[in-house]
């Protein structure tokens, strides 16, 4: 039996096609539309089909019950970013992914996310945690013009004249045909408009 000429590869031919390949790799960024309030969902089930996935997070305060809780959530709501290099991974399964409507197209194309927005909102978030804060709590300073939110003196509006520990404020309001020193919970205030 007659076989064709043998091909030999050495170690340095195979490491130079796979630097080769490595520089013509063509890792990119996509946005995935998620189903409503499962991103987290969708980041779990794409990591197990080997995708490098990311959920940016915001950490802000959000009034609940008349208290000030910290909450984490998405910071694009149904939305999170998948890099992956188109001409290695198969796309197609991103859109039956449990979680997942589907990756945000431009035309028939996925869009492609710049690098540059990436890198913007990884230097933005906080070091240490990860997360992005926005929306603070109103930290009120003496002189501010205050309006009450909630109590017994909901709706008048005061001027802040002190802090008094860590959760309550002196606020100078006009009641009854007078000026009175009220102490309040800061959490029943908000800023007063003009």
């Amino acid at each position: 039996m007659k076989t064709g000429p043998t091909t030999r590869y050495t170690v340095r031919d195979l490491f130079g096609s796979m630097l080769a390949r490595e520089r013509t790799r063509m890792d990119r960024w996509y946005a995935v539309f998620t189903k409503p309030r499962q991103e987290d969902a969708a980041v779990e089930h794409l990591e197990r089909q080997e995708f490098s996935v990311w959920l940016p997070k915001i950490e802000h305060a959000v009034r609940h019950r008349g208290r000030w809780v910290d909450r984490i959530e998405p910071l694009f709501p149904r939305y999170l970013f998948l890099q992956a290099d188109a001409g290695e991974q198969d796309l197609s399964t991103v859109r039956s992914t449990r979680g997942v409507t589907g990756l945000v197209r431009q035309g028939v194309e996925p869009a492609v996310v710049p690098e540059q927005v990436i890198a913007f909102l990884r230097e933005t978030a906080d070091p240490d945690t990860g997360l992005h804060h926005i929306g603070e709590r109103a930290r009120f300073k003496r002189g501010d013009r205050v309006r009450v939110i909630e109590g017994p003196f909901e709706g008048l509006e005061g001027v802040l004249l002190k802090e008094k520990g860590e959760d309550r404020v002196l606020v100078l309001l006009a009641i009854l045909g007078g000026q009175r020193n009220v102490a309040l919970s800061a959490e029943q205030l908000i800023r007063a408009g003009g």
